[in-house]
């Protein structure tokens, strides 16, 4: 059964302007700690490939957060929600901390998609109760 949906857009502009003013203070917010190794690597290959990387991360939250139904509040939190990809590329959430119990304790699933073009990433989230059901 559908728990929620959420979709976000998100302008990498406004990404790259927050990360010029605020550099990595603004990573450490938005990223888990595994995010921030992925987007160190990435950033240091390509600036904007890191840039693009924060935005899909943060749009990919946003979607999420609209899923469940919490917005920004407790226990949805930045760095305890992480955006993943399984190693054939498919993006992943991966919960932690109070969100992590919040979400089972529903016994909920979360999909998501992103999406990037130019100027703009965009992400879309399902999330599902599965009551007694394990999804890979």
């Amino acid at each position: 059964m559908i728990y929620g949906i959420g979709t976000d857009i998100c302008d990498v502009r406004r990404i790259r302007a927050n990360l010029e003013r605020r550099g990595r203070r603004f990573v450490e917010r938005i990223l888990s700690d595994r995010e921030i190794e992925i987007w160190q690597q990435r950033a240091a290959r390509w600036p904007e490939r890191g840039t693009r990387y924060v935005a899909t991360r943060f749009s990919a939250k946003e979607a999420f957060s609209k899923a469940i139904g919490l917005g920004l509040h407790e226990p949805m939190r930045w760095r305890w929600c992480a955006i993943v990809n399984r190693p054939g590329g498919q993006p992943e959430i991966v919960l932690s901390g109070a969100l992590e119990s919040w979400f089972g304790q529903r016994h909920l699933v979360a999909h998501v998609s992103l999406s990037d073009e130019t100027d703009y990433v965009s992400s879309f989230c399902v999330v599902e109760r599965v009551d007694g059901v394990v999804h890979g």
